[in-house]
């Protein structure tokens, strides 16, 4: 028996010589597990059924090893809400699920109420600690999430129209009434970017280190943050737009117009990558799942739609409209408008269903969603403050403190800005497809040369044919005469294959029959009539 099936059937027992393991492991060591294993017992070769039995023992073993390793280095696992009878998810309120969770998960739900500066824009970094907060009217906060302390707060007395982080909490960039603005954390000016001009939106690619912003003319910028090099400068061509979002899986960016196109862009190419179609109204909204092959968006022509980006086309379309979307790690999909939060989970077969519901105050406008990394938490910007609301299953439970450590020290994340500097990739690497960054290409078609290019190849190799020099015969074959025909005769082999190409590029004409040239109208009712 091999070890495939011991662990596929709990039934069964398990081999003497191995270690048994317990039933959860061996509930996680299936889904490790390759396949069904072989059916030995029906093999006669001795030294083949030697083989897959060693080869199915290597599998198993593998499989309880990743399980082993799953329980200590992923320790906890998501959860979701899980209903009762003919209760529904979306009917359970915050108030219950604050009354039921632990002290410390009731506390990341919030409301601070600031009337006076909004709407408010917010943003998380990639590890979830601090967040970034943007009023209107020229106010700008970061705060510790985990402790809940004010770091810095300041009042730049203009109009704030979003903000983002850069490669770390360390600096951030605001977009201004007239230009982008780069502070630190203490919140002293760095740099001033007149060359964006008054930008709506701002995205960064923490891989590139890429600061992209569009501005009010329509006008995409790329600017590299650790050199102060303009990457890129394109007009997208389609008008006014404040919808940007960037594709986390392959650093595309995608931008929503009032014709109701989504158009994908990278900082190599003059023209959009994809055009869509998506709506027959201005696409108010737009986001990406993790994966980078799924997409949500929404329009003025009160529809929701979810896209597949591998064939680029809708999978579901929904009837609603968003002001705002976003993706959570787990998959969940933040839908707000007016006062009012939906939270949609897949199904199955990417069909969306509401999970939660949540409203807001009546009159507070709903302006941002974004759910906080590595928590089951989704941050509200709104026209009175920001909020935050518990969304259990959200967040990725658990975290890789090579990719994003809330509890990092100083040193390393001076260490790891230094190691993101050394790796950082080029413009050219952003596709719609980075898988194939590394394959061969496959080889192109030969392309054909120019008129003038065969002209100059043949006159080359004429000459060459000319100054061939020929053996001195006896006397009386070694005429001029003969010397010459033998002269023509190589510069005849030399012209004959580039004649013979251009005798194939030249279309084969028809000649013309007699029937087919144009009689004058007098002979006309003579000619021949064609038979039908």
């Amino acid at each position: 028996m091999t070890m495939n099936e011991e662990i596929m059937n709990s039934e069964k027992p398990v081999a003497e010589n191995e270690q048994d393991i317990p039933d959860e492991l061996d509930l996680k060591a299936r889904k490790y597990l390759r396949g069904s294993g072989a059916n030995l017992e029906t093999l006669r070769d001795k030294k083949l059924k030697g083989q897959l039995a060693l080869r199915e023992k290597l599998h198993g073993q593998s499989a309880k090893a990743a399980a082993k390793a799953e329980k200590w280095l992923m320790p906890s696992e998501e959860g979701y809400l899980e209903p009762e009878g003919l209760e529904k998810t979306w009917m359970i309120k915050q108030e219950s699920i604050l009354h039921e969770v632990d002290i410390i998960s009731s506390r990341k739900a919030f409301d601070m109420i600031l009337p006076d500066l909004g709407p408010y824009n917010m943003e998380y970094t990639s590890s979830g600690r601090y967040m970034l907060v943007g009023g209107r009217k020229g106010h700008l906060a970061m705060i510790d999430m985990l402790s809940m302390e004010l770091i810095k707060e300041f009042q730049v007395r203009e109009t704030v129209r979003d903000v983002v982080f850069l490669q770390n909490e360390q600096f951030f960039a605001a977009a201004q009434k007239k230009y982008p603005y780069i502070y630190n954390r203490h919140g002293t000016e760095i740099h001033c970017l007149k060359e964006h001009g008054a930008a709506l939106k701002l995205q960064f690619l923490d891989k590139h280190f890429l600061l992209v912003s569009v501005n009010k003319f329509a006008q995409l910028h790329y600017q590299d943050v650790s050199t102060g090099v303009m990457v890129a400068n394109y007009r997208t061509g389609l008008g006014r737009t404040d919808v940007m979002r960037v594709n986390p899986h392959n650093a595309v960016i995608g931008l929503g117009h009032s014709g109701g196109k989504v158009t994908m862009w990278k900082p190599t190419s003059v023209k959009p990558l994809v055009t869509m179609l998506c709506h027959h109204g201005p696409v108010t909204a737009i986001a990406f799942h993790r994966g980078g092959q799924l997409m949500a968006t929404a329009g003025m022509d009160r529809k929701i739609k979810l896209w597949d980006l591998r064939k680029f086309g809708v999978l579901h379309t929904y009837h609603g409209h968003a002001r705002t979307l976003d993706f959570s790690q787990k998959g969940l999909l933040a839908i707000g408008n007016g006062s009012q939060i939906q939270v949609w989970k897949d199904s199955g077969n990417q069909e969306y269903e509401s999970y939660m519901t949540h409203a807001m105050v009546k009159g507070y406008q709903i302006g941002k969603l974004s759910f906080r990394p590595y928590e089951d938490v989704l941050g509200i910007g709104h026209s009175m403050g920001i909020s935050s609301i518990l969304i259990p299953g959200s967040g990725e439970p658990n975290f890789d403190t090579f990719v994003a450590n809330p509890y990092e020290t100083t040193k390393q994340r001076r260490e790891k800005e230094v190691h993101a500097l050394l790796d950082k990739l080029q413009p050219e690497t952003i596709m719609l497809e980075p898988s194939r960054i590394g394959t061969v290409r496959p080889p192109r078609k030969k392309e054909k040369p120019t008129k003038k290019e065969m002209e100059e190849e043949m006159e080359a190799a004429v000459e060459a044919a000319k100054s061939i020099s020929f053996k001195k015969k006896t006397k009386g074959r070694n005429k001029p005469s003969k010397r010459t025909k033998k002269k023509e005769e190589e510069v005849f082999k030399a012209k004959r294959p580039f004649l013979e190409q251009q005798t194939e590029e030249k279309p084969y004409k028809k000649q013309r029959t007699a029937e087919e040239v144009e009689l004058p109208k007098a002979l006309q009712r003579f000619s021949r009539k064609k038979a039908s």
